[in-house]
C-alpha cells in the first residue's frame, strides 16, 4: 500500500518544440512542483523527530506550497496554517480549506508581511515553520530530484543541456536544478524568468503582477551570481501563451507554465545552441480557471 506522497516526483518529459521539453509536474499528487520541497521537508523534520502527528505547520505561499502541505498534513495527520496575500486565486483557496488547511489571508502582493506573521505565530504558538523561503532543503531536493531526473532523461536522449529556463518563486528550483547540472554538463545556460511588473532579479521595484508562484517581491534563495540571464514575460502574454499550451497542446497547465515555455522560446529565438532546452510546466491550470 502506498500513500500519495510516495508518488512525487519522476514527472514525464513533455515535448512543447522540436528541441524544448518541460517537466511536467501536474503529475505530482497535488499537481505541482512543489510537492517535492514539501515532501522533502516533512521528511527530513520527521527523520530528525522535530514533528509529529498531531503537531501544526505553518508556512507563508502564494498557494502551491500550501496545496502541497495541505496535502501532506492530511495525508500524515498534522495540523497546517497558511498564511498568504489575498490576491490569489480562489481555486488555490478553495483547495486547501478542502484539504483542511486554516487560511490567514494579509494585503495583495504582501509576500513579506506574509512570512513575517508566518514567523510570528510559529514562535509564539510553537508551530513547527516550513520556511520554504530560507530553507536549503528547498534548494537539496531539486539538486537531489529534479535536475537529477533532467540528467538521466539527457542520457536517455543522448542529448545535453543548453539552458534550463524556470520562473523564480522561492528559487529553489532554479538553484537545485543549476547546482546538478552544472556537475555533469558546465557550459549549460541557467536563465530566470521573472514578470515584468515585478522585476526585482533585474534590479527593478516589486509590483503586483498574476503570474502567480513566481516573482513574490524578493531574490529569497537565488544566487545571481548562477543566473546567466534574466528574462521577463508581461502577465498577459504569460496567460495568452498559456491558453495556446492548453488549447493547442493539450497541456492543462497554469500561467507559470506559460511563462516558462514563453521565456525558453525566447531564449532559443536569440541563441544559436547545440542541444535541449528545458523547463517546468509547473502546476495544473484548472486553479487559474477564475483568472487565465
Amino acid at each position: 500500500m502506498t500513500r500519495p506522497s510516495d508518488h512525487v516526483g519522476n514527472t514525464p518529459l513533455l515535448q512543447v518544440s522540436e528541441n524544448l521539453y518541460g517537466k511536467f509536474e501536474t503529475y505530482s499528487p497535488s499537481g505541482s512542483v512543489k510537492d517535492r520541497l514539501a515532501k522533502y521537508i516533512l521528511d527530513d523534520a520527521e527523520l530528525k523527530g522535530e514533528i509529529s502527528q498531531g503537531d501544526t505547520l505553518i508556512e507563508a505561499t502564494s498557494g502551491n506550497t500550501g496545496i502541497a502541505f495541505a496535502l501532506l498534513a492530511a495525508e500524515r495527520g498534522y495540523n497546517i496554517k497558511i498564511v498568504m496575500p489575498c490576491n490569489m486565486s480562489e481555486e488555490r483557496k478553495q483547495m486547501m480549506t478542502t484539504l483542511g488547511a486554516e487560511l490567514i489571508e494579509v494585503g495583495p502582493g504582501a509576500f513579506d508581511e506574509a512570512i513575517a506573521l508566518r514567523d510570528q505565530l510559529a514562535e509564539k504558538n510553537g508551530w513547527y515553520n516550513t520556511n520554504q523561503f530560507g530553507n536549503p532543503l528547498n534548494i537539496e531536493c531539486h539538486y537531489q530530484t529534479t535536475g537529477e531526473e533532467i540528467v538521466q532523461a539527457c542520457k536517455s536522449m543522448n542529448t545535453e543541456p543548453a539552458a534550463f529556463v524556470s520562473g523564480t518563486g522561492t528559487g529553489g528550483t532554479i538553484m537545485g536544478v543549476a547546482k546538478k547540472l552544472r556537475e555533469h554538463y558546465p557550459n549549460v545556460k541557467i536563465i530566470a524568468v521573472e514578470p515584468a511588473e515585478s522585476p526585482v532579479m533585474s534590479g527593478g521595484e516589486p509590483g503586483l503582477h498574476g503570474i502567480q508562484g513566481i516573482g513574490d517581491g524578493s531574490k529569497f534563495l537565488v544566487d545571481l551570481k548562477e543566473i546567466d540571464e534574466i528574462i521577463v514575460i508581461p502577465t498577459e502574454s504569460a496567460k495568452q501563451r498559456a491558453r495556446e499550451l492548453i488549447k493547442q497542446n493539450g497541456m492543462l497547465v497554469g500561467i507559470s507554465s506559460g511563462a516558462n515555455v514563453l521565456a525558453c522560446e525566447k531564449w532559443i529565438s536569440d541563441n544559436d545552441f547545440e542541444g535541449t532546452v528545458f523547463t517546468m510546466l509547473c502546476d495544473r491550470g484548472e486553479r487559474y480557471l477564475s483568472c487565465i
